[in-house]
């Protein structure tokens, strides 16, 4: 391969993995912008980590892999619904797993973090990393979308949805 082939591949690459996550050509939500600083200053640190540095929570650390009530889960930056408790299942991972989420709420992209491509997935709202998606889950749609809890918040059925950031 040539130097130059090589370089222009390179510069693709680098392009999808820092690719803001509202460019992503999402329809359907009004995306919330804000910068790295305004969302350091409304979040807690790690969940700051998790959602705008695309970190990861330890598995079994978050109490929402054990929620089973009836209700919704939301961003937790700014409080897009992302999934149903409908669609949650135990994936035996550690982590809340869904096989799908609530029409346009995420966003996708290929990842390279682990040399092999993998499918992250972000809030479609305000960019904020949420997880993967892979190809291992239960029927109909064969996904598990594998979250990270601190990512997320859960609305038990019955309480109102927060409104959302603005």
């Amino acid at each position: 391969m040539k130097r130059r082939t090589f370089l222009d591949r390179l510069a693709g690459v680098s392009l999808l993995l820092f690719m803001p996550a509202f460019a992503w050509g999402v329809t359907g939500v009004t995306q919330l912008i804000k910068s790295r600083s305004e969302w350091r200053a409304l979040l807690p640190r790690a969940r700051y980590e998790i959602l705008f540095e695309e970190g990861t929570e330890p598995a079994h650390s978050s109490p929402l892999d054990q929620e089973k009530r009836n209700g919704t889960f939301i961003c937790a930056a700014c409080f897009l619904p992302l999934f149903s408790s409908a669609h949650k299942y135990d994936s035996g991972t550690g982590w809340p797993s869904f096989w799908q989420p609530l029409p346009d709420a995420i966003a996708t992209k290929t990842d390279f973090k682990l040399v092999w491509p993998r499918t992250e997935y972000h809030c479609a709202r305000c960019g904020g990393h949420q997880g993967h998606v892979f190809k291992d889950g239960p029927e109909p749609t064969g996904k598990r979308y594998c979250n990270n809890g601190l990512a997320l918040e859960f609305v038990p059925q019955g309480t109102p949805l927060p409104e959302l950031r603005t």
